[in-house]
């Protein structure tokens, strides 16, 4: 059973950092982070391919930074210089390898305090 798992939220000061953690079970490719805020449509944070080319939002450039572990089946979403507006709920996302279904974590709470 493919299964996501996330850790590494909780509440930082503005300018501090977290790195979010998404270890996965099963034969999966995890291959994104999501973000939603209160009341703001969730939105794509980070991608990365299986050549390990990476993708981000326009907001989070040059700040957060995407990676996997490909031994340990789990990747990574390393935060820094956070804002009050990174504040949300963070996921990450995969692909089971062969169904090509999309699986998803339960979330984990980032808050940034100002």
């Amino acid at each position: 059973q493919v299964q996501l798992v996330e850790s590494g939220g909780g509440l930082v000061q503005a300018g501090g950092s977290l790195r979010l953690s998404c270890a996965a079970s099963g034969r999966i490719n995890i291959n994104r982070w999501y973000r939603q805020a209160p009341g703001k449509q969730r939105e794509l944070v980070a991608a990365i391919t299986n050549g390990g080319n990476t993708n981000y939002a326009d907001s989070v450039k040059g700040r957060f930074t995407i990676s996997k572990d490909n031994a340990k089946n789990t990747a990574y979403l390393q935060m820094n210089s956070l804002k009050p507006e990174d504040t949300g709920v963070y996921n990450c996302a995969g692909t089971g390898l062969g169904s090509g279904r999309d699986y998803w974590g339960q979330g984990t709470q980032v808050t940034v305090s100002s």
